[in-house]
């Protein structure tokens, strides 16, 4: 099983890392978000709050935000490898679909943090710092359950579609709420209560906060609960993306 998992694994890692052109233009959009957010809200936030630093505030969500969109867009995998045939080559091995779908999911939740980490380093170029080596440490660690959670979600999703171009569609309409709503731009105090609403039932609030917490020292709901939900979640998105995973058709 671990041999499987691993050779599904190392397949998306390759496939990821012989794209230059994707890995260099998913910075994009992250370092757009920074630089307008940053220096354009930036002011109003330090004013706002005292003399706090936005940037501090705004890093770990635009990291949030990298690993969220590499992450959910992994099922387009499984819509690819069941249009050029590597899907029915692999449902017909003598492996079980679990150990397919863990490999894919593995696969692409490594990725979504190795892009992470990268547009990570980039905010020390705008001032960003982390205090210490164990606040690192627990940031990665909510890096990870949100790389699982939202590829699995995608994996999910992506097994019940056959069209590249529906899914797409169905993840731009998802990721866009998912992002904005989860406080990874602004606080989540004072906001009307249906939107703070929204909020608190998005599961990218808590990967936010969480990661907020152990980067910054920010954190709204405490770091305990932010990893205690976004584990649970991890976990039961990975069984629903395994039952779905294992009706798919070639």
């Amino acid at each position: 099983m671990i041999e499987v998992i691993y050779i599904l694994w190392l397949r998306q890692l390759k496939h990821y890392w012989r794209s230059k052109a994707r890995l260099i233009g998913s910075l994009g959009q992250p370092l757009l978000f920074m630089v307008a957010f940053g220096f354009g809200f930036g002011p109003m936030y330090t004013r706002a709050s005292g003399g706090a630093n936005y940037m501090d505030f705004l890093a770990p969500g635009i990291v949030a935000m990298s690993i969220l969109f590499t992450a959910i867009f992994s099922g387009l995998e499984v819509i690819w490898d069941r249009q050029f045939g590597f899907l029915k080559e692999t449902l017909v091995a003598p492996i079980s679909r679990t150990e397919i779908m863990l490999g894919k999911t593995f696969g692409g939740a490594t990725i979504a943090i190795i892009q992470g980490l990268v547009v990570l380093c980039l905010t020390y170029l705008l001032g960003f710092r982390i205090s210490s080596l164990s606040s690192l440490a627990l940031g990665m660690t909510f890096m990870f359950l949100i790389a699982i959670f939202f590829t699995g979600l995608g994996l999910a999703i992506a097994s019940m579609m056959k069209d590249m171009q529906g899914f797409q569609l169905i993840m731009n309409f998802l990721i866009m709420p998912i992002f904005f709503l989860s406080g990874a731009l602004f606080p989540l105090e004072n906001l009307p209560s249906a939107i703070y609403f929204i909020s608190r039932i998005d599961p990218l609030t808590y990967g936010v906060d969480g990661m907020r917490g152990a980067l910054a020292g920010i954190s709204v709901f405490g770091i305990h609960n932010d990893f205690a939900i976004m584990f649970i979640l991890s976990v039961l998105v990975c069984i629903i993306g395994a039952f779905l995973f294992s009706r798919v058709e070639a």
